[in-house]
């Protein structure tokens, strides 16, 4: 991780895909995919979202995955985090329902508080504020997992027909385009996982690609369906100041419980990081699957908090880094060992 974000000014990360993303929309917006050039597109979204699934299955090492399990009590504490803490908090949005959302983007809202916590910033916070880096590696890592699974299930639970509806084929394409890739990226693993570790900036791409399809896809249907009538700058002003106390309860809540659960200042860094964030690249894919012609709207309220938390997470971790450093770090640093990772920002997740 030794890319660097672009930063304007320093402490304000804007990241190029960011760009990128915004860019994605404004082209869906300008030009939208309509009759066969919107098959086409969807088409093309469904594999590649299934590709990105197979990606995060063959680059996910269980052994890793498995040696980080004797740091149990912070890896449930940042599940119970993302996959109860969040939802509760999604659900209580509903009270906000017709005075500050719109039905629409409180279930994108609540869709949100569904999704995995990140892997990649969450390791870059927690290295720059010089907390439990390996610690936030596996709690990134056996979230998005558990998100494989919880996030499809918690949707189908919470959202009901908002969702797009939840039939038996909903279910069936879940599993095709997303569990099945992801079971097949970690069967083959052993034989194609040298070949990705070897290729990463390639596959970077890849991935970053995929995303853009997906976005511009779900932005298409959704001018072409007429929904961002529905949207007011009211509304939208609405939706940004909930992420903005959704996120600030959260990071609040990470931090100030972790020390009450008798957490050490390092492991209470990595459960603030990667605990209080939500995953752009796992829940964009997602919500094509589950909302269909809805994902516009749902993934509305994802991209926004996405990048807030980056911008929000890089001045806590700024300024955590100027804390008096922890014995623990002075006696590694002593021992020979050097830091734990090269500090950097990365949005992809």
């Amino acid at each position: 991780m030794s890319r660097r974000t672009l930063a304007l000014p320093s402490w304000l990360p804007v990241d190029a895909y960011i760009l990128a993303l915004i860019g994605t929309v404004v082209l869906a917006a300008l030009l939208p995919a309509r009759g066969t050039a919107a098959d086409v597109a969807g088409g093309a979204s469904t594999g590649a979202v299934a590709l990105l699934f197979f990606l995060y299955g063959a680059r996910l090492s269980t052994a890793e995955a498995l040696d980080g399990l004797k740091h149990w009590r912070l890896h449930l504490t940042v599940l119970a985090c993302t996959f109860l803490i969040f939802p509760l908090l999604g659900l209580a949005s509903g009270g906000l329902v017709p005075y500050v959302l719109t039905p629409e983007l409180q279930a994108g809202f609540l869709f949100l508080c569904l999704v995995p916590s990140t892997i990649q910033s969450s390791i870059a916070f927690t290295s720059i504020a010089r907390g439990n880096v390996p610690a936030a590696i596996c709690a990134g890592s056996f979230s998005s997992l558990a998100g494989i699974l919880l996030t499809p299930l918690l949707a189908a639970l919470l959202l009901g027909s908002t969702g797009g509806g939840f039939s038996a084929d909903s279910l069936l394409k879940i599993v095709l385009q997303l569990l099945v890739p992801f079971l097949a990226g970690q069967f083959l693993r052993r034989w194609v996982g040298g070949f990705l570790a070897r290729h990463k900036k390639v596959l970077g791409l890849v991935d970053r690609g995929s995303i853009l399809l997906v976005v511009y896809t779900a932005f298409s249907e959704g001018m072409v369906a007429g929904i961002w009538h529905q949207v007011t700058p009211a509304r939208l002003g609405g939706l940004l100041a909930a992420e903005a106390v959704l996120l600030a309860v959260m990071l609040a809540l990470t931090w100030y419980g972790a020390r009450r659960l008798g957490f050490g200042r390092e492991d209470r860094i990595a459960i603030q990081f990667a605990g209080s964030k939500k995953s752009l690249a796992a829940g964009l894919p997602m919500a094509s699957v589950l909302f269909g012609a809805h994902a516009s709207l749902a993934v509305l309220p994802l991209m926004l908090f996405h990048q807030m938390q980056l911008m929000v997470c890089a001045v806590i971790a700024k300024r955590r880094s100027r804390d008096p450093e922890p014995e623990s770090v002075r006696n590694r640093e002593d021992a020979g060992s050097g830091p734990v990772s090269d500090p950097a920002v990365t949005v992809t997740s």
